[in-house]
């Protein structure tokens, strides 16, 4: 027997096929992997120099549950300096990466019954975590027409006395959206009215394209910042997926709810990933940061212009994060099939639409090198062309 809470989430989709991806890696095959979403970049060396100490030196014990006061310090001088936000230490909780971060929200804020606003195409993972809150995923559906922006109109009418909270996701995951100041206030202004809390998962916010900037949804007033659960990291920015490093910056009563509920989960965050996130936070990488950001628009050009031409293929441009996001509709698939099928007759991994929310598309992930973008672009495009509709 198992409990109904966990009988119910389903997996994730992107480990799922990633992880058969490399599996058959492991066995030869040749496989080109457009899914993963993580950045192909190495950590940057000052970082893991840091790290390297940190054990020499033996930061290797427990830390506080929610992350240690020089970290916490650390991100509220990044918030000030590059948000334009204000907090304190106790305003901080550390935890083991975003998704860690944004799983302690849905437990410290949910009870059994609530309702959790998730504009579609959502990270796979924002439904899961609710329901594993015992709350329910609304869905907010954004239609392409209208840059798969959530109209503000079809936010209010999902609200409902049951309504917890809205996660916005700016960058975005999958469709690469980004909302402007603009956009922002009217979904904050909104969710302050009907006493709804806002979640905003800025975990790109530092892979943006066309001279687009980065507004976190806090920093638009003093009541907004209140009402927001601010989530970020250091995985995608810095190259530290694997490091596990997240954080959460709020009002001081949901941090300790959140760092006592940590305290009897994970504990803390490993000491040594933090001494690194610290060392991302405050080292000169501007340089790094943005040749790499330029690195990915570079390559969301180049998918882009790969699937120009293509039949039956009509991708999104996106503005921000590094996923793109290809209506397959006129294939006459699902997305489910059209992966799996796709993985086995031209060994191209992508991700599936359907588990964010949108099955008529596909997320092409463009992590990695321009080499295996052609060839991996080239065997889709040849792949759809070839199908008999």
């Amino acid at each position: 027997m198992y409990s109904k809470r966990v009988s119910g989430v389903q997996p994730s989709a992107t480990l799922a096929i990633t992880s058969k991806a490399k599996a058959m890696l492991r066995d030869g095959e040749d496989v080109v992997v457009l899914a993963a979403g993580e950045p192909d970049f190495d950590t940057p060396v000052i970082i893991k120099e840091k790290a390297k100490k940190a054990i020499d030196e033996g930061f290797t014990k427990y830390t506080p549950a929610g992350g240690i006061v020089s970290l916490k310090e650390t991100i509220c001088r990044k918030l000030f300096d590059e948000n334009g936000l204000e907090y304190t230490a106790d305003n901080i909780v550390i935890s083991c990466g975003a998704k860690h971060s944004l799983y302690n929200i849905m437990q410290a804020i949910c009870d059994p019954g609530d309702e959790v606003l998730i504009i579609s195409p959502y990270w796979v993972s924002y439904p899961e975590m609710a329901r594993l809150a015992g709350a329910v995923p609304r869905i907010v559906p954004a239609y392409r027409e209208n840059g798969f922006k959530a109209k503000i109109e079809d936010i209010a009418k999902n609200i409902n006395p049951g309504t917890r909270s809205l996660i916005i996701n700016s960058p975005s995951n999958p469709a690469g959206v980004v909302y402007d100041k603009k956009e922002l206030a009217a979904i904050s202004d909104l969710c302050l009215e009907k006493g709804v809390r806002v979640i905003s998962d800025e975990i790109y916010e530092k892979i943006l394209y066309d001279g687009k900037k980065h507004v976190s949804t806090a920093s638009l007033s003093d009541d907004a910042r209140e009402n927001t659960i601010l989530v970020n990291g250091v995985s995608k920015s810095f190259s530290m997926t694997g490091w596990r490093i997240g954080y959460i910056a709020a009002e001081e009563g949901l941090i300790k709810k959140i760092t006592i509920l940590q305290s009897h989960s994970t504990s803390n965050p490993c000491s040594i990933s933090q001494a690194a996130a610290e060392c991302a936070l405050t080292g000169d990488l501007s340089g790094i940061l943005e040749k790499n950001r330029s690195e990915f628009e570079g390559r969301r050009d180049l998918v882009m212009d790969l699937l120009k031409g293509a039949e039956k293929l009509d991708p999104f441009k996106p503005e921000g994060a590094f996923y793109l996001f290809c209506d397959i509709s006129g294939t006459g698939m699902d997305s489910v099939t059209f992966a799996r099928k796709l993985l086995e007759e031209k060994k191209v991994a992508i991700i599936p639409g359907g588990p964010f929310g949108e099955d008529g598309y596909i997320r092409i992930s463009f992590a990695t090198s321009r080499e295996m973008i052609r060839e991996g672009i080239g065997r889709i495009v040849e792949w759809v062309d070839g199908q008999v509709f």
